[in-house]
């Protein structure tokens, strides 16, 4: 049962950051590679606690459904999905927003997964599969990094509140 951790520093409120995080336009956004799309529940705007989206995407040369449900919101420091239908076993993802002494934010990742096939699946994880999360989180990261800093955010639907910083 791998379980990822990321920790990214992002110049920017940490109330933008925790409103890009639950953004489905910016995951699409930094997942372009992959063709992910909301498909289904929440399509656009911020997720919310009790929401549902369902994801498709290619993955592995694979086309793929994921369904995740959000778990928890505590504005603006945490907010947590889990996989109710999809190809891992399970998966809970926990988001950790805190704002550093320096004005910046540490937005902290933690995906916590069981591949699906048993013995297979943790030779996959082995192989090959605990890598690619870790790209695809960090690729999502990396996104969210960028907009949150240079402004783009502004363009994305739901992303009209003050984040200005006091």
């Amino acid at each position: 049962m791998p379980k990822i951790e990321l920790s990214t520093i992002i110049k920017a409120p940490q109330e933008l950051v925790f409103d890009l995080a639950r953004s489905i336009d910016l995951h699409m956004l930094s997942l372009t590679h992959t063709n992910e799309r909301a498909i289904a529940g929440r399509m656009e705007g911020l997720v919310e606690q009790g929401e549902t989206v369902t994801w498709r995407s290619k993955h592995l040369g694979i086309t793929q459904k994921l369904t995740s449900h959000i778990t928890a919101v505590q504005s603006p420091t945490y907010f947590a999905d889990e996989q109710v239908r999809g190809a891992f076993k399970h998966f809970v993802h926990e988001h950790h927003f805190e704002t550093l002494a320096t004005g910046e934010t540490l937005m902290k990742d933690i995906f916590d997964y069981t591949s699906p096939l048993g013995l297979l699946g943790k030779f996959a994880d082995f192989l090959f599969l605990e890598t690619y999360m870790t790209q695809l989180l960090e690729q999502r990261n990396a996104t969210l990094k960028a907009v949150a800093e240079n402004g783009t955010w502004k363009e994305l639907p739901g992303m009209s509140g003050n984040y200005e910083r006091s």
